[in-house]
């Protein structure tokens, strides 16, 4: 057992040496952080993913990437996708996209027959209307049960409209079918977190549009619905609105109209543009394209803090690249740098939820389309799930404009953790971390070790010091960042063959080390010894 353990502890050492000695220059930078108050919270399950409606005749630029992802056709009885949602405990699941609004739902009291989606070209998103078969919801349910799931599920709010040919739908929703099948819902007991009304239908819309003031009234409508369904219900759904792309006037006039009648105001993000653009990788690089969708955070908060609801943010969907993607660059390495950081980004602006498209389907899915093995990002995903804790710490970063950091107190422990993503391609960073005059209260010392080879991997059970932080380094598979292979401390995350997700091993540094980062690497660091007034 002691060779093992000496065994590791060389691995390590030699996986931190020669961190600090990869090819290209090196920099000194500060992290500074804030520590006396919170400037946002999230939600305790913040991280969330989508399963979408699109069948596998669904093509983007010459490429079918759906499969059998659709919620309508997906594995159920897969064991790593069972494995890859309980690793959440629970994962927040958005049902929802493009084709929701064109969705019939098979209700005890709806009669006709329930047909499939069928591709045609002269159709709105190029599909005909589409049916929820009632068994198919009984299954989804069971399997939501058995995986531990939160559910938000998107209602079909183009029912009963009529499009008019400049693209706006008139006439207001008629709820009939939805409440149906929440009634459905409520009466066989299945436990959904959150009704949303409509896809992408907010400001010019896509595909159509409903002016604001119609949405507001569409959104009460909804909530009463709710209310009564939910009367003798111990706990209330959530009900959110719009699940579309940000515009600052239509999302004021809702808010302001309908705030008293939902929860969270829920936008999509495709900033990157369409998975066709050869240069995505350039933009996910580049520091200043990534700071563009701050603006949209800090309107979308501005709105929801001069109104008088309680109405919280949240990213209903976001896949950075829409029309499904783009192979090899938005399910590979490279894409955590944009996915992370948008996490961060967006929790610094004090959004509760950020649910990625998708969980499984296109180009951009967290786990693999056919085979259901995890993306770069799932692993991604999963860290954050575990170390970042709720509250938001203001950060920022002395050096070169190519760190992205990010810290919240950490989850379920004492201390903070801090995220850093380098996105400079030759050079190893070197950062300390400075409190920025927030009065420290630092863990007693209980316990004295000889840390003078300061990355020895201690086990589990160990005591480990109290002046010794861990840290969790991502990189490519051989450098490569179109890989879709994560490495986690040098070691790659795979999947074992019985299915079960890879545990995560930290590396355990003394805190009078800098924290590398080296090139082209990601670094979620757990400093435990470190007692914040924000995290009190």
């Amino acid at each position: 057992m002691g060779s093992l353990f000496l065994q590791k502890g060389v691995l390590v050492w030699l996986f931190l040496f020669s961190l600090r000695f990869i090819c290209g220059t090196t920099a000194q930078g500060t992290v500074f952080i804030d520590g006396k108050i919170a400037i946002g919270r999230i939600d305790k399950h913040f991280i969330c993913a989508t399963l979408d409606w699109w069948p596998p005749e669904k093509c983007d630029y010459g490429t079918c990437a759906w499969d059998h992802s659709s919620f309508l056709n997906l594995d159920l009885n897969n064991i790593i996708f069972l494995n890859a949602i309980k690793a959440f405990s629970p994962l927040k699941i958005r049902l929802g996209g493009t084709l929701q609004d064109k969705v019939i739902y098979q209700t005890e009291d709806h009669k006709q027959p329930c047909v499939s989606f069928v591709r045609n070209t002269t159709e709105m998103f190029s599909f005909t209307p589409g049916c929820l078969p009632l068994s198919r919801w009984d299954e989804l349910n069971a399997f939501f049960n058995k995986s531990g799931a939160s559910i938000i599920f998107g209602l079909n709010a183009l029912y009963g409209r009529s499009v008019h040919p400049d693209g706006l739908s008139v006439g207001a929703w008629d709820p009939s079918n939805a409440e149906s099948l929440i009634r459905y819902t409520v009466k066989k007991g299945y436990d959904i977190h959150g009704w949303e009304l409509g896809n992408e239908l907010s400001g010019s819309g896509v595909g159509t549009r409903v002016a604001a003031d119609q949405y507001a009234s569409d959104t009460i409508a909804l909530d009463k619905i709710v209310q009564d369904a939910y009367k003798n219900s111990e706990t209330k759904p959530l009900v959110l609105a719009p699940g579309g792309f940000f515009d600052e006037g239509w999302f004021r006039e809702v808010v302001n109209k309908a705030g008293a009648s939902f929860d969270v105001a829920t936008h999509h993000i495709y900033n990157l543009g369409p998975g066709r653009d050869e240069h995505l990788l350039e933009k996910i690089l580049d520091p200043s394209y990534l700071d563009g969708e701050a603006d949209t955070f800090n309107k979308l908060q501005n709105i929801l803090k001069t109104s008088d609801s309680s109405v919280v943010a949240w990213v209903g969907e976001a896949g950075g690249a829409y029309n499904s993607g783009r192979n090899h660059v938005t399910n590979a390495f490279a894409f955590s740098f944009w996915y992370l950081d948008q996490l961060g980004m967006s929790a610094a602006y004090d959004t509760k939820t950020y649910c990625r498209q998708t969980l499984i389907g296109g180009n951009y899915g967290l786990l693999n389309t056919t085979t259901f093995v995890p993306n770069p990002d799932y692993y991604s995903a999963l860290l954050w799930h575990r170390l970042m804790g709720r509250n938001v710490l203001a950060t920022s970063f002395s050096g070169t404009k190519k760190i992205r950091a990010y810290a919240h107190c950490a989850k379920q422990s004492q201390g903070i953790t801090l995220l850093l993503i380098n996105l400079d391609g030759n050079t190893t960073i070197h950062a300390r971390v400075d409190f920025n005059g927030t009065m420290l209260h630092r863990r007693k010392h209980r316990h004295h070790h000889n840390h003078r080879k300061s990355s020895i991997k201690l086990p589990r059970s160990s005591k480990i010091a109290s002046n010794t932080r861990e840290e969790y380094h991502l990189t490519a598979k051989d450098g490569n960042l179109q890989s879709q292979t994560m490495l986690l401390n040098g070691n790659a995350l795979i999947v074992d063959s019985s299915g079960n997700i890879p545990t995560f091993e930290p590396i355990y540094v003394n805190s009078t080390e800098a924290i590398t980062v080296a090139p082209f690497s990601i670094v979620f660091v757990h400093i435990p010894y470190v007692l914040l007034p924000a995290c009190s």
